[in-house]
């Protein structure tokens, strides 16, 4: 890890510090509650749709937790404007931890994708394809 991983890990305090997109939203087309009981990590994704039903408009969190957890959720909202539903349901770990730009010990992969998981999971319940009350990184 060089500098390159510095710049990385200053942007995850960033985006803890400052997160974007974090607040409440009225009206969404769906909004999904998840949590990490590991970490204690609880985030709620909030998400607004086009027209079209399928394009992610606009996206906003709440919720508490690590740094890691908050950051990715802040990054997160940010990186599904404008994406399908489908694209979003199309992200994996891997996408996350890209994202992140960082290496994420296995202890702390769950905090790193727990929006991911809640975002993908909401929409889901949107499309009628699940039904649960809410995501748990222990499934």
């Amino acid at each position: 890890m060089g500098m390159g991983s510095d710049m990385y890990r200053q942007q995850i305090l960033d985006h803890y510090k400052n997160p974007r997109n974090k607040g409440e939203m009225s009206d969404p087309d769906f909004s999904h509650t998840g949590e990490n009981p590991s970490c204690g990590d609880t985030i709620t994704v909030n998400v607004r749709l086009e027209d079209d039903d399928e394009t992610i408009e606009y996206v906003t969190f709440t919720g508490d937790g690590c740094a890691i957890s908050q950051a990715s959720a802040s990054m997160l909202s940010e990186k599904l404007r404008g994406l399908t539903l489908s694209e979003l349901d199309a992200m994996d770990t891997d996408d996350i931890t890209e994202m992140l730009g960082v290496d994420i010990s296995p202890m702390r992969i769950k905090c790193a994708v727990l929006a991911r998981q809640v975002a993908q999971d909401g929409a889901k319940i949107h499309e009628g394809d699940i039904e649960i009350d809410e995501t748990t990184t222990e499934n």
